[in-house]
């Protein structure tokens, strides 16, 4: 019965016990056994992923350039796939605004305590030099608020000597103090063996993967050829690693999410809560991101693949899109996205191993549309009105800052960092979303995900490279 089992209803299988088992495990206090004995196989499972990620990344796009008909298409693939993952974040960033805006989350909360709030900003305005207040209001003024400041400076003192906030705020201002070309900089690297080495450096690989691949094409065919039939069978190789690592995904799922949830509570109030915690905030966060995978990129994909269907898009996708909510990670995600993009949607090898890995690295809607959502969030805590300006500088450092976002878990709270800064906001508000971020990260890594597949669709189409298999 187990066997005959699709990978995605197992896979599914493996998250639903993973969250029921970690409500048993806090109620009968096993967590530190879940700790030991359990979350260890979940930590395996994404170092297995990540290892085999950045090879497959190489190799793939080295395979993909070199098996270029004509070299100028690449720079034409190229063009294309940025400006969509371009599109997309803007889309994202844009969604998450509206939504926002809309049911205005911020406002649910207590208005006493966003009084609190507002005073503790204004306290941080006063002791920051070079920011202001952003709309013209000062409540500090105001007589009944007076006896109120001296506790507001105390609490925003604490807020600034929170030691997560402290770190996250130094990598943010390393990222500030580069220089305007330094990202260029950054594409290339000085030691190829240190980036491939170190996961963080995966737009350096890209880069010499690409300028290797390109090489292959300009030199004789018969020089090129031995060195392509062994990267190709290397990456055939580490495409096996895949298949044979999520024979055993469901079990590793269970263990990932069973181990998580352990390391974030330790009784069943306790789960509850995480669950429960900042809900207005939670869900209209969680119905921007339902609506980018339900609505809007099963839509584009259908609408340029004519011969998929709605449910059909899922069901081809649905295992990448469940192994990336239980890592958190679509660098982690990438080979396994990889191989339902090809083998399922159709996808061209070259097309797939092209745009995938770029994807991973540098589309992270989900990320941008979480972004929009918490600053303005944050802001209608705090009493303090964004304008429209305001809120377009947001879409724009949002979308620049995606581009640098890590395709690692919660990678994001540092580029959220940037963003507050943008629009004069206090950035030790990150602290206000940690409770939640773990496990609205796992959404936001989905939409990733999934909006990778439905670039690499996009491309496909436009390039005469997809060819859905109907009997799928």
């Amino acid at each position: 019965m187990w066997k005959k089992l699709p990978l995605h209803v197992k896979i599914i299988i493996g998250l639903i016990l993973g969250i029921i088992y970690s409500f048993v495990s806090s109620y009968l206090g096993w967590n530190e056994f879940t700790k030991n004995w359990i979350d260890p196989f979940g930590v395996i499972f994404i170092r297995l992923l990540k290892f085999i990620a950045i090879p497959l990344v190489l190799f793939s796009i080295i395979t993909g350039v070199s098996g270029l008909p004509d070299p100028s298409k690449l720079g034409r693939m190229g063009a294309k796939t940025l400006v969509a993952y371009m599109i997309t974040t803007v889309f994202a960033v844009t969604v998450g605004l509206v939504l926002v805006n809309m049911l205005r989350p911020g406002d649910y909360i207590n208005e006493e305590q966003r009084i609190k709030n507002r005073l503790k900003y204004e306290a941080w305005v006063q002791a920051t030099p070079g920011v202001e207040i952003m709309d013209g209001k000062e409540l500090a003024t105001d007589p009944q608020y007076t006896d109120q400041m001296d506790d507001a400076q105390q609490l925003m003192q604490q807020e600034l000597q929170n030691e997560d906030v402290e770190v996250r705020m130094e990598s943010a201002e390393d990222m500030k103090s580069s220089g305007p070309l330094d990202f260029l900089v950054d594409f290339v690297p000085d030691n190829i063996f240190a980036a491939l080495s170190d996961g963080g450096r995966m737009l350096q690989v890209i880069f010499f993967a690409i300028f290797f691949g390109v090489m292959l094409l300009l030199i004789p065919k018969e020089k090129a050829e031995p060195v392509v039939r062994v990267i190709d069978g290397a990456n055939e190789a580490f495409l096996r690693m895949v298949e044979v690592i999520m024979n055993a995904a469901p079990f590793f799922v269970f263990a990932l999410m069973a181990g998580v949830i352990a390391k974030m509570a330790d009784t069943p109030a306790e789960v509850l809560e995480i669950f429960k915690g900042l809900l207005s905030y939670s869900i209209v966060l969680m119905l921007g991101l339902l609506l980018m995978i339900f609505v809007i990129y099963p839509l584009i994909a259908v609408a340029v693949a004519r011969e998929l269907k709605y449910s059909e898009f899922f069901r081809r996708i649905s295992p990448a899109q469940f192994l990336a909510f239980s890592t958190s990670s679509s660098a982690a995600t990438l080979p396994v996205t990889m191989e339902c993009v090809r083998d399922n949607l159709g996808v061209s090898k070259n097309v797939t191993n092209f745009v995938l890995p770029i994807g991973a690295t540098v589309n992270m809607d989900g990320t941008s549309l979480y972004q929009a959502v918490a600053v303005v969030f944050m802001a209608q805590m705090h009493l303090v009105d964004l304008s429209i300006a305001q809120q377009l500088t947001i879409v724009l450092t949002a979308t620049l800052a995606s581009i640098g976002a890590a395709a690692v878990p919660s990678a994001g709270i540092v580029m959220m960092i940037i963003v507050l800064q943008s629009v004069g906001l206090n950035p030790a508000w990150v602290a206000i979303i940690f409770p939640v971020d773990r496990i609205l990260d796992m959404f936001r890594t989905v939409v990733n995900v999934t909006g990778d597949a439905t670039v690499s669709t996009v491309i496909a189409k436009s390039e005469g490279e997809l060819d859905v298999n109907t009997g799928f």
